[in-house]
């Protein structure tokens, strides 16, 4: 990494080709407390169409955190997320026999030519339009198994699904309407116009994809996390890895959990010095579980505010969601509820641990089941608890959340504040929760 001034804000517009890793070039660095600020393209769709794309998303070049070193974790405080598209489109995918090799997110070829990540031009509108610029053939690895195009309000609260000449209209300007950053390198998805599914009315909460740090070996950004990771695992392109246990360097960026909105705090692990922040695949809404593996991508602009927590040694995400997001059993205890439970206490001689915060921890894996044994790793380690603790604190005050299938997800618990405090927690728990 080049030595770069440290700034107090820091504006990034510039973006990678699809990988996250230590070879990409950096876009500055941020002082410890500092702010930054982003206007990030559509990930997914986008990317997915691009042929010349190396993975599924486009995010910024990587952040440098001043004084972020190899073990330290960065506390990534969301102060806003704004949507600056006015349509996309989305759905669920085909792949394109012949336009890929191993992976058609990744390792994107010319069916016609054989051109490897070929440049490639827009000709009209329609599933046909992304055609090679050597040989002129439809190039693209993906079309809609099912798709739908959504025009949003002034305000962005809510979306509305199009018919035919709407999608078409929308799709003459798809630039524009999507508001594509100028350094973007990605066609917009709108192009497609998709139409199923008119008149359909959605609600809107803008949140962030994927936002993480950078892992130490180059990965696709959409495959940094543990189920998409497993598309690599055995692949000839060059961000094969052989096992999936090279896949433990992975950060999770790739979470698509909507609690990563404005108000969040999401901390994550530093794996090469300075940490590379990076942000990207913003989307204007998606139930739980992303059912149909994309939803809303849009263009769009975050502040964000960093801080270095030394030495907390996590090998993935935690997160500090805003309350009303949190399992009604893992919301902070109110003054009545702990009044009762010092009475329930002293009268079957207990004592109370009475200060509590919620908390959690993100895991990933091939499936739903491997991802939460993944999180039951990782909050054991970060609590020192026995899988059995974790397990039953889980249940009693928390829960498990599929932020993505088919293995992403968020298990909550509340924890002993004197835990939290050992691990340098605390103070960002209680200022999160009021408490």
């Amino acid at each position: 990494m080049a030595q770069r001034a440290v700034q107090q804000e820091l504006e990034v517009d510039q973006y990678t080709l699809g990988l996250v890793g230590p070879d990409q070039e950096w876009a500055g660095t941020v002082a410890d407390g500092g702010t930054v600020r982003t206007h990030t393209p559509p990930a997914c769709w986008g990317p997915m169409i691009t042929p010349s794309f190396r993975g599924g998303h486009e995010v910024t070049r990587p952040i440098a955190v001043e004084g972020a070193s190899v073990g330290d974790a960065i506390a990534i405080h969301i102060e806003d997320v704004e949507v600056t598209s006015v349509a996309t489109s989305t759905g669920s995918m085909a792949e394109r026999e012949g336009a890929f090799g191993d992976d058609p997110f990744v390792d994107h070829r010319c069916p016609e030519c054989g051109a490897s990540w070929p440049e490639s031009v827009v000709e009209g509108t329609g599933e046909d339009a992304i055609r090679c610029a050597e040989c002129g053939a439809n190039a693209s690895s993906f079309g809609f198994e099912y798709g739908y195009s959504v025009v949003f309000d002034e305000d962005r609260t809510v979306g509305l699904t199009l018919d035919d000449a709407a999608a078409d209209e929308l799709a003459q300007d798809a630039r524009q309407n999507m508001a594509i950053p100028e350094n973007s390198r990605q066609h917009p998805i709108l192009l497609y116009k998709p139409s199923e599914m008119p008149g359909t009315l959605g609600h809107l909460r803008p949140f962030v994809g994927n936002i993480g740090t950078t892992p130490p070996i180059e990965l696709p950004d959409s495959h940094n996390a543990g189920d998409f990771g497993q598309f690599l695992v055995g692949a000839e392109h060059d961000w094969g890895v052989e096992s999936e246990d090279e896949l433990a360097e992975r950060t999770d960026g790739h979470m698509d959990s909507n609690d990563v909105r404005a108000g969040a705090v999401l901390i994550c692990p530093v794996k090469v010095d300075g940490g590379g922040l990076y942000v990207g695949d913003l989307h204007a809404n998606q139930g739980d579980g992303e059912l149909s593996l994309h939803t809303t991508d849009v263009s769009g602009k975050t502040t964000l505010t960093v801080e270095v927590i030394e030495g907390l040694d996590i090998d993935g995400p935690l997160l500090l969601p805003n309350e009303e997001d949190l399992p009604h059993i893992a919301k902070p205890y109110s003054t009545e509820e702990l009044e009762t439970g010092r009475e329930l206490a002293e009268r079957h001689g207990v004592e109370l641990e009475d200060e509590m915060g919620p908390i959690q921890v993100v895991g990933s894996g091939a499936t739903v089941n491997d991802a939460t044994e993944n999180a039951f790793d990782r909050a054991g380690k970060l609590l020192d608890m026995t899988e059995g603790e974790v397990r039953g604190r889980c249940t009693f005050t928390g829960g498990v959340e599929i932020a993505r299938l088919p293995g992403v997800v968020q298990l909550t618990l509340l924890a002993p504040m004197a835990l939290l405090e050992e691990r340098g927690l605390a103070d960002l728990v209680r200022s999160q929760y009021g408490l």
